[in-house]
């Protein structure tokens, strides 16, 4: 396994928002208002008297009214108030009037930039608490699962589509139950604070099914009740988005290869063999997701299917963030593809491979959020099928 990166612990967390540095550009835009003033003076003496240079003087705390912090904004509003003066006492000017006109202007102005600076400051104030809360929301409802679980290795992931954006409706569970360990990931339909309070109803749900259903289609029935009863209580779409795309996994205990799968309409998760090879659980028979089988004929008929999952082999789960990333030519990102021949690596090093992959692949910039969750099964001694590099 490759060296790991420094924020590796950080990035475990779903709900941390690592900071990030201001672009370059943002940088040169800081100094905006320093090149405005510098270019009022210069313009001031190398003009006539009677033309004027207060656009120059104006211009610059307004342009630091939304750039900057409070202080500074009032250290160039003066700066501008008094070389504004300074000019009109030390150049002249054909006209008395003009020049206080002028004046009057630049002080108006820069009084007028303080009070927008307030303005800026007090709502970015309001959005970093409202984000705060978010996350602090989203941590809740969706904690770091632990390392070692019943035999195997987990790691998971939520990558935000926006750097500075840190909640949404995409989510994750593992469970140790007596019928095994239960997993779940899923996607709410929706975004923002009514997104995370629906994963909060789903993640709730599936922990006490998880422990008290003996088969996993029970499961997935309580998850379908639960939605069917929040959104009677609610009976507002508006509110509550409705139906999730899920998928629930099984792997029983005792050391037996199996592990039992329920697709609700969710991408189908990949099993990633020691070998390099990369093999698709794609559901024999379609399933509506969560939150819709009162659109057929009676409850929707879950059906759990079985696949082989020897040791050394691991369970890869993602949402739609990761099928639906295109790179510039509207090509969309293929995991399979993509994994296929990928030497073996850690839970971790998979995700941290799979997310940097499908960044590079749009650019940089995804559309939608990313919920992974990676599992592999170690064999009856422990032993974890993991080559000591990092692969491709």
């Amino acid at each position: 396994m490759g060296k790991r990166e420094g924020g590796e612990a950080a990035a475990r967390d779903p709900a941390v928002v690592t900071p990030t540095r201001p672009n370059p550009l943002w940088r040169a835009a800081c100094w905006l208002p320093a090149l405005l003033l510098v270019a009022g003076e210069v313009f001031a003496s190398l003009t006539p008297p009677n033309y004027n240079s207060a656009p120059f003087f104006t211009a610059a705390p307004l342009v630091a009214a939304s750039l900057l912090s409070a202080r500074a904004t009032a250290v160039v509003a003066a700066i501008a108030v008094l070389a504004s003066v300074d000019i009109t006492v030390h150049r002249g000017s054909p006209s008395t009037g003009e020049s206080v006109t002028e004046n009057v202007t630049v002080l108006t102005v820069s009084l007028l930039a303080l009070g927008i600076n307030r303005v800026v400051r007090r709502s970015d104030s309001r959005l970093r608490s409202a984000r705060g809360i978010a996350e602090a929301a989203q941590r809740a409802v969706l904690p770091v699962p632990p390392a070692r679980v019943g035999g195997l290795r987990i790691a998971a992931r939520y990558v935000a589509a926006q750097a500075d954006a840190g909640i949404g409706g995409d989510l994750y569970a593992v469970q140790d139950t007596p019928y095994g360990v239960r997993l779940i990931v899923g996607d709410v339909r929706g975004k923002g604070l009514g997104a995370v309070e629906a994963v909060a109803v789903v993640i709730g749900a599936f922990r006490e099914a998880a422990e008290q259903e003996r088969t996993l289609d029970g499961v997935a029935h309580r998850l379908e009740s639960a939605l069917r009863r929040e959104g009677d209580r609610r009976a507002n779409l508006d509110q509550f988005e409705g139906f999730t795309t899920a998928v629930l996994a099984e792997v029983p205990h005792g050391g037996t290869r199996r592990l039992r799968l329920v697709n609700r309409g969710h991408p189908p998760p990949l099993l990633l063999h020691p070998d390099g090879s990369v093999g698709e659980t794609h559901p024999r028979t379609p399933a509506l997701p969560l939150g819709m089988g009162d659109l057929g004929e009676g409850d929707w008929p879950d059906r759990v299917e079985e696949w082989d999952f020897p040791p050394g082999t691991t369970l890869l789960l993602f949402t739609d963030g990761v099928t639906e990333a295109r790179d510039a030519a509207g090509v969309f990102y293929d995991p399979r593809e993509r994994l296929t021949g990928l030497q073996s690596r850690s839970p971790d090093g998979l995700l941290d491979f799979l997310a940097a992959d499908v960044a590079r692949h749009a650019g940089g910039h995804t559309d939608d959020d990313m919920a992974l969750l990676a599992v592999h099964r170690v064999d009856g001694h422990g032993r974890d099928h993991l080559r000591a590099h990092p692969g491709r």
